[in-house]
């Protein structure tokens, strides 16, 4: 491959293109158009690998639907109902309202699938309640909201999990699985981060929440608590699919919020639907992009030229994913998760089919590390969130959201290293990988 060859020209202009500020989905359409121009190909190959993939793929319906449940949850009081339970549960410890961040994100990862989604959801509200009489400083706060919102889409439901297994064809119901004990394994690692700052910094203790109190906080919860029983109870009872489950989160989401807690007046729902809307269609552009992208880099034989390079190094299973950890760290601090997961991935896929590395192992360890590229500077995504909620420096929050990554790189290593720390759940209940 040359500089002037069609695929160098085609990725010349896809940088080019997003660099000047288009979207990167509409810069990977441009930049295949080009390639199939140059290259003398059909130019209706383009439309056709677009929607061949969007149209055949019900999976990729799942998205919106998981989308708009996280929007539904947080215009109404469930989000509020579900940090009073996690107060009364945690808060009494000493960095209680730490933990209580921790906890709500445990339980709201079960809920929406996105950490965009657990971070705005969540984010402003624990941004108030912790520095509300200066308990914690501003810049601390939304370092550990950020370094929590990771864990949103670990634990299942997963949208990137979704997404992976658009492009792997490894099974959703599984990777979900997999996704639990990862999950909970980061957020452990969070909360011993959070103590040891506590007892180092003296982090105040809240006011314990009385005991005859609890019982009335866990039932006006419930409904809330009961939401990944719900979604995930379906998948695995095999009464829905994931993308009936995602339709059956978002109506559940709806009826709790307008019949049961009343909180919700039209003008939320048509602000959450029309938010639902512009997400759903960005995210759709990056897979739309990477559906036709994806077909070029086939035509250009690139992951067999890739899986040839990676078997001529002789690497083993391990050594691969190793090499996928610092590769997919490395570019999460450049690039979007999605662009990554939907672009870069594919290409590795044969490989780790070759080397027999499980695919549901895999894809627990590319989610983890795309994950941790939302906090990893220069483009942390929701880093600018939380600057943006939280009103403070983006060095600052990255100063203080260090801690928590290095952490999480140990519970990465821990996830490679040991497979069975993502397959024992699903071996548990019948996968055969």
């Amino acid at each position: 491959m040359t500089f002037a060859s069609p695929f160098s020209l085609s990725i010349v202009a896809m940088t080019a293109l997003a660099f000047l500020g288009l979207p990167i989905g509409h810069a990977m359409i441009a930049g295949s158009i080009l390639y199939l121009w140059i290259a003398g190909l059909d130019m209706g190959t383009a439309a056709e690998q677009l929607l061949n993939g969007m149209y055949t793929n019900y999976i990729i319906l799942a998205v919106p639907l998981f989308i708009l449940a996280a929007e539904l949850m947080n215009i109404g009081s469930m989000t509020e109902r579900l940090l009073r339970f996690c107060n009364a549960i945690v808060g009494r410890f000493r960095g209680g309202l730490a933990q209580v961040n921790v906890l709500q994100s445990i339980i709201f990862a079960g809920m929406s699938g996105s950490a965009i989604a657990d971070a705005a959801g969540t984010g402003k509200m624990m941004q108030t309640m912790m520095t509300a009489d200066g308990k914690y400083r501003a810049s601390y706060a939304a370092a550990l909201t950020a370094a929590t919102a990771v864990i949103g889409p670990i634990i299942p439901p997963s949208i990137p999990m979704i997404l992976y297994a658009l492009v792997s064809d490894a099974s959703i119901g599984y990777l979900f699985l997999g996704g639990v004990i990862p999950g909970l394994l980061m957020a452990g690692a969070q909360m011993i981060i959070v103590a040891i700052g506590a007892r180092r910094e003296n982090f105040p203790v809240e006011k314990p929440t009385p005991l005859r109190d609890l019982p009335g906080i866990t039932w006006r919860a419930l409904p809330t608590l009961m939401m990944p029983v719900v979604l995930l109870g379906g998948i695995y009872s095999g009464v829905t699919t994931p993308t009936e489950a995602a339709a059956v989160a978002a109506a559940y989401a709806l009826v709790i919020s307008v019949l049961l807690y009343r909180s919700v007046s039209f003008r939320d729902f048509y602000t959450s639907m029309l938010a639902s809307a512009r997400t759903s269609a960005s995210i759709g552009m990056l897979i739309a992009g990477a559906l036709v992208f994806n077909y070029v880099v086939t035509v250009e034989n690139i992951p067999n030229s890739i899986q040839a390079l990676l078997t001529a190094w002789d690497l083993s299973p391990l050594g691969f994913l190793i090499l996928v950890n610092i590769l997919l760290l490395v570019m999460g601090c450049l690039l979007e998760g999605t662009t990554i997961l939907l672009v870069l991935v594919p290409v590795l896929i044969p490989t780790a089919k070759a080397l027999g590395v499980d695919l549901v192992h895999f894809g627990i360890v590319v989610v983890v590390n795309i994950m941790l590229g939302l906090i990893t500077p220069p483009y942390g995504l929701l880093l600018f969130v939380m600057t943006r909620i939280a009103n403070v420096p983006v060095r600052d929050i990255v100063r203080e959201v260090l801690p928590f990554l290095w952490a999480m790189i140990i519970a990465l290593g821990l996830i490679t290293f040991f497979p069975g720390l993502v397959l024992w759940l699903p071996r548990l209940l019948g996968y055969q990988g």
